[in-house]
């Protein structure tokens, strides 16, 4: 969990309460081929949701044989040999069963398996939570109770990314789907803040990928109600996060009391239960390096974005036109290139942490990828992060696990701000809005990006071709029709009036008798929204933002 594992896999095997004392791990059956007697491409129908191909159409992405379910076939031939089938991986085109090593041994000799990979040991029987002590242990997180004298402390982390201004503007994250992929979300069900998210049905799909009996995903570790909090809650006077309007799917992935490799291939199942639903965002709070067997660690050569397997699913997931965000990890102390998977895919956004000065926060992660590629992308506040506990109250705590879901609803936000990006587009705007756009470095990638510049872009780029006097536009918010500027010192001037999209809506000429006094502007019937203006007086041009009330 971004460097926050907890390493209880003796207590609990002490206690008796996790794992079977038989010797069957978990395995993972990669198969070479994907032969098909039902499925093909030309019926995507048939194994597809419709929001699933509804994406691929919208931005233009071409199915492929991963879209193809694994082989029938394939399964059917190895069920009388393990003593379980978990799930099949399409995206990988593997299968995920309990066995024993003698079974193991028989699976390696049939000829239509690529390998057969010890993906976790042990494993968990129907009807034992695998993470049932983890709400009374908790995470290594430096959480305290809410100071009740502070005011909506939140305020500063929103204020970073322009969240306010977002929400003046009225984008929230509505009609935009977020994946959350964690260890678990107790008590969302219950408290306060979430509560919008059952009202209106914005909780779309929830399934726990480690026990895959488990129909209560408000249960478990609290980490994801912590991640949750920071893209959902809707309390503004506890805690307002940017993207309320979304719809969401929760899905557990992350096995807390142990740290196995299953973890990855169950990061990559739930990125294709998110993508039959038709999610446009995964915020991944996870991040993985080393494991409870060593022999299952990565190497600081690993991380290219390709070698780790759930760097290829997150990178798989881009291709398919998701946007994947993804905390950087907490290695910082480690140095450079200290990112861990799936940090290091390609085509996501890895995020990093600052503290309250915008500074590089010790404990994120560093790059570059071993490739040299620039890691993390982007960072924001990740010290001392204000979010809510499963108890509901206000708490703060700190990791890279708490900056991805700020970044990942914020670019809700804007997706629905500007519907007709895809996520290649999204990506490079939001790098472009950012504090380090122009010098991008290792600590903190292109810095913390805003959603003004990225909505608006060029429009409040303009270059002043020299300094103008007094420039003041009143009354703003406007609520009446008559609006004053006091601007430059010329008697004549232009005023234009533009849409978001930078189209022009109004432009006249405008006159004053004394250059001491505003020039005066009427707009009837403007609808309430938010507005560009631009005076031009000689070669004095002044643009800012006009909001109508």
């Amino acid at each position: 969990m971004a460097g926050c594992k907890l390493k209880l896999f003796l207590f609990i095997v002490f206690l008796g309460i996790g794992f079977s004392v038989s010797a069957q791990n978990r395995y993972a059956i990669h198969y070479k081929y994907k032969p098909q007697s039902i499925f093909d491409l030309d019926n995507a129908g048939a194994y597809l949701s419709a929001e699933a191909i509804e994406r691929r159409l919208r931005y233009g992405i071409a199915l492929d044989s991963l879209d193809l379910p694994v082989s029938e076939k394939y399964i059917a031939s190895i069920m009388p040999l393990v003593e379980q089938v978990l799930y099949n991986s399409n995206w990988l085109n593997a299968s995920l069963v309990v066995a024993s090593p003698e079974q193991v041994q028989e699976i390696e000799n049939l000829n239509f398996v690529e390998d057969v990979i010890l993906a976790g040991i042990g494993f968990v029987a129907e009807g034992r939570l695998s993470n049932s002590l983890n709400t009374k242990v908790g995470l290594r997180f430096n959480l305290r109770n809410k100071k009740t004298e502070e005011d909506r402390m939140f305020d500063f982390q929103n204020a970073l990314l322009g969240i306010p201004e977002m929400h003046e503007l009225g984008y929230t994250g509505k009609g935009m789907t977020i994946a959350v992929f964690d260890a678990g979300f107790p008590a969302v069900d219950r408290i306060p803040a979430f509560s919008h998210l059952f009202e209106n049905n914005q909780i779309i799909g929830t399934k726990d990928f480690v026990d895959l009996w488990n129909d209560n995903v408000y249960s478990k570790n609290q980490h994801g109600t912590n991640v949750l909090s920071l893209m959902a809650a809707k309390d503004p006077e506890t805690l307002l996060a940017a993207a309320p309007g979304a719809r969401y799917i929760l899905c557990i992935t992350e096995e807390v009391p142990t740290e196995y490799r299953i973890e990855e291939y169950n990061w990559v199942k739930a990125a294709e239960f998110a993508d039959s639903l038709g999610v446009d965002i995964i915020n991944s709070s996870l991040g993985y390096w080393d494991f409870d067997d060593p022999e299952m660690d990565y190497s600081l050569e690993d991380m290219d974005g390709e070698t780790a397997l759930i760097s290829r699913g997150a990178s798989i997931a881009a291709e398919k036109g998701i946007l994947v965000v993804t905390s950087a990890g907490n290695y910082g102390s480690r140095g450079p290139s200290s990112i861990t998977a799936p940090a290091d895919a390609k085509g996501v956004l890895s995020i990093g942490a600052t503290n309250m000065g915008g500074a590089h926060a010790t404990f994120s992660s560093q790059g570059p990828t071993i490739d040299g590629r620039i890691k993390p992308e982007l960072s924001t506040f990740g010290q001392q992060v204000w979010l809510l506990r499963s108890n509901g109250n206000l708490s703060n705590a700190s990791g890279t696990s708490f900056s991805s879901p700020q970044i990942a609803a914020l670019a809700a936000g804007l997706w629905q701000a500007r519907p007709e990006w895809n996520k290649d587009k999204l990506i490079e705007e939001l790098l472009k809005s950012s504090t380090q756009a122009m010098e991008p470095d290792n600590l903190l990638g292109h810095g913390i990006p805003n959603f003004v510049k990225a909505y608006y872009g060029p429009i409040l780029n303009i270059q002043n071709p020299q300094e103008v006097g007094e420039w003041k536009v009143f009354p703003n918010p406007l609520s009446g029709t008559m609006l004053f500027v006091k601007f430059g010192n010329n008697l004549s001037g232009n005023f234009s009036l533009l849409d978001f999209q930078g189209k022009i809506l109004k432009k006249e000429a405008v006159d004053r008798r004394d250059g001491g006094v505003p020039f005066e502007i009427n707009l009837p019937e403007l609808p309430a929204g938010v507005y560009m203006i631009e005076m031009q007086s000689g070669s004095e041009i002044k643009r800012t933002k006009l909001l109508k009330r």
